[in-house]
């Protein structure tokens, strides 16, 4: 059979599948070499199809696993002081936070202006993994000054951040400074995200300050684009 090399039949097929609910979130699609085959096309056109779908947030793409359906995405409001499993299970669905890396070192340039650091200064670097239903969607990178909290690196950092500020520190969120940008995912990032280097992800830089006004800590949050929505809701924080 002759392959149609602009056949836009596959997309609007697979559109209707997901939509439709009969590609269920999370399921697996077909190999792109079985896709060609089922809808006689070429497999340029596949990659067409599926990468025009992905934009949409329709479905992702894990490394040498191929593609898949992706679940609705969260709705993030950064006027919101609610941390990320309050946020999650506030959608009805279910959060987990795998701790990653800890590292105590002088803060490097980049993160000392972030920080508006005007001195060496130690910090703290958390990295951690956040799964939503099973799924790892976010990649964590928290930097706090270490001056403002002692010993918290005995604490459980798999917990909220936020809530443990509070509890053993007395620290509350008075204001936070966010920044939203489309970026290619760092080496290490792709690695724990399970996607290729370079693949674009949601970067938002949220500095946080406490009720004296001092900046306390930062963190980078490297997002799978599809995940996530940043749907802002100022009424409810007049």
């Amino acid at each position: 059979m002759r392959k149609n090399a602009d056949n836009p039949k596959m997309k609007d097929v697979l559109r209707e599948q997901i939509f439709g609910r009969a590609l269920l979130p999370l399921q697996k699609l077909p190999s792109e070499r079985e896709l060609s085959d089922l809808f006689s096309t070429t497999r340029i056109s596949v990659k067409d199809a599926l990468s025009a779908l992905e934009t949409e947030g329709l479905i992702y793409r894990e490394d040498r696993r191929g593609w898949f359906v992706s679940p609705p995405r969260i709705r993030y409001n950064p006027l919101s002081r609610c941390h990320f499993n309050q946020m999650i299970s506030e959608q009805d669905r279910i959060a987990e936070t795998q701790l990653i890396n800890i590292s105590t070192i002088m803060a490097p340039s980049d993160y000392a202006k972030v920080l508006e650091l005007r001195e060496l200064t130690e910090i703290h670097v958390i990295e951690r993994l956040r799964y939503i239903d099973g799924r790892v969607v976010l990649f964590v990178e928290n930097c706090l000054i270490g001056h403002f909290f002692p010993g918290i690196l005995e604490e459980n950092l798999t917990q909220s951040l936020t809530q443990l500020y509070q509890e053993k520190f007395k620290f509350t969120t008075s204001r936070s400074r966010f920044d939203v940008v489309p970026a290619a995912a760092p080496a290490h990032v792709a690695k724990a995200l399970n996607i290729s280097a370079g693949q674009q992800v949601l970067k938002i830089c949220r500095v946080n300050y406490n009720q004296q006004g001092q900046i306390i800590d930062c963190e980078f949050e490297y997002w799978r684009p599809d995940a996530v929505m940043i749907s802002i809701d100022s009424i409810e924080h007049i």
